[in-house]
């Protein structure tokens, strides 16, 4: 359904108290090797009585945005972040009920010129009031520049928290961007999203939600001996790759070798006393599998090897931070050097004209509809970047509200993905764009 907002105010919003450093985030290597584009997510709330006023939730939102980026260092130049008011006469319900994942888009802050996540606003972020006091999104955009999913999610706690009871109790996380990665050489140029995604072609995107119960059938169907249960994560990315590449295939004369990236988080593999679980930053590997222009893609396989591939990551993780269990700080060592060779001979292998690449994450067990502003939790949620940069052919897993379900959001180019949403084995598992009721 096509949302139509009413812009009612754009303003900057300052810290409310100076940086306490020199202004400068020190970025990393990779930091400066993503592409400069906002890692944005919308929450949506349904208004429950005793709600307040839009003027007053706004003001109060404002209020502890300029607290929350004192607290958390990802604004430390002091010039602030974009804060966007809108209104629609829509109903939350409705809006749910007819979800278009174009519509997303509306509820993006707008950029202006002159404007762009590598130089400034780091941080945007919107509220929009529904119809007849329906409901409230809240959408949050940050540069990926310096941070990465659950970056995202450690902020919008912090702000979250900050709005709900007044102030936050929890301890102020720090920017470790520069902590496993070295800093870039002087003469470094970050990559533009066209330069990273010019090959791609125009992307469209779809929703795919993959019950719990199919999910089981999909892990029996991918288990095999070396891998007798798949995670779901394992499952689906697999059964996306597969489907996805069997698209392109059959839009090519000639078929191109396929592969896939998949996202690691270091938080989840490095001590926590080393590199605490809220560091803020782009505190993540990577690895990729690739598959020939004739293979035949089995699940059972695929699993397999994904399993295989992340868990020879996983040890060299494992064994260069052996040695800093009794340590606070890892400076740039042997780890950083080792992530970044992985990641560089990706980079000299799949960002050719013949290859097909599909970049995926996953945001399942991040508690993102445990994020509450004092409206309770968020009845539904969905990442919104994709509805700014129309080139990008990625997956993104992430848990439904009940947390037994799975979404996929899913960019694909415009030719591939009428025959991807029409592959029965795709559509044994998996339901296109759902309603979403409340």
């Amino acid at each position: 359904m096509e949302v139509k907002l009413k812009v009612t105010g754009r303003e900057v919003i300052k810290p409310s108290s100076p940086a306490p450093h020199d202004g400068r985030l020190q970025l990393s290597l990779l930091d400066l090797s993503v592409p400069a584009i906002y890692v944005a997510i919308t929450f949506f709330y349904s208004s429950t009585p005793g709600v307040e006023s839009p003027e007053i939730i706004s003001r109060r939102l404002k209020t502890s945005l300029s607290e929350t980026l004192s607290r958390l260092s990802i604004c430390c130049n002091d010039e602030g972040v974009i804060f966007t008011e809108a209104r629609t006469d829509l109903l939350l319900s409705d809006f749910l009920r007819n979800l278009s994942t174009d519509s997303l888009a509306a509820f993006l802050p707008e950029i202006e010129q002159g404007e762009s996540a590598g130089t400034w606003p780091l941080l945007r972020a919107k509220v929009s009031f529904f119809g007849s006091g329906s409901g409230v999104a809240v959408t949050v955009g940050i540069s990926h520049q310096i941070c990465d999913a659950a970056s995202l999610l450690t902020f919008v706690q912090g702000w979250a928290e900050a709005t709900a009871i007044g102030s936050a109790t929890t301890c102020a996380p720090h920017f470790a961007g520069a902590t496993i990665y070295p800093p870039p050489h002087a003469s470094f140029e970050s990559p533009s999203i066209d330069d990273l995604y010019e090959l791609q072609g125009k992307c469209v995107t779809s929703r795919l939600v993959f019950k719990s119960s199919k999910i089981d059938e999909l892990k029996r169907k991918a288990a095999s001996e070396s891998v007798p249960v798949p995670t779901r994560v394992e499952a689906i990315m697999s059964l996306i790759w597969r489907c996805a590449a069997n698209a392109s295939r059959s839009n090519l004369v000639s078929p191109k070798s396929t592969v896939m990236i998949q996202a690691m988080d270091l938080r989840l593999r490095i001590p926590s006393n080393v590199l605490p679980q809220d560091s803020i930053g782009n505190l993540q590997t990577c690895f990729f599998l690739k598959k020939g222009a004739e293979s035949e893609l089995e699940i059972e396989e695929l699993v397999a090897d994904f399993r295989k591939t992340k868990e020879e990551v996983s040890e060299m993780i494992k064994e260069n931070v052996q040695g800093y269990d009794n340590d606070t700080t890892i400076t740039t060592t042997a780890l950083g050097q080792n992530l970044l060779s992985v990641m560089g001979s990706f980079m000299s292998e799949c960002y050719k004209p013949d290859i097909d690449l599909y970049t995926m994450s996953s945001w399942c067990k991040k508690p993102f509809y445990e994020v509450d502003f004092g409206w309770g939790n968020p009845v539904w949620m969905g990442p919104a970047s994709h509805t700014v940069y129309d080139n990008m052919v990625f997956v993104v897993l992430m848990d439904s509200k009940d947390g037994e379900d799975v979404e996929a959001w899913v960019g694909l180019p415009e030719q591939d993905m009428p025959i991807f949403l029409c592959d029965q084995d795709l559509l044994a598992y998996a339901v296109l764009n759902p309603p979403v009721l409340i």
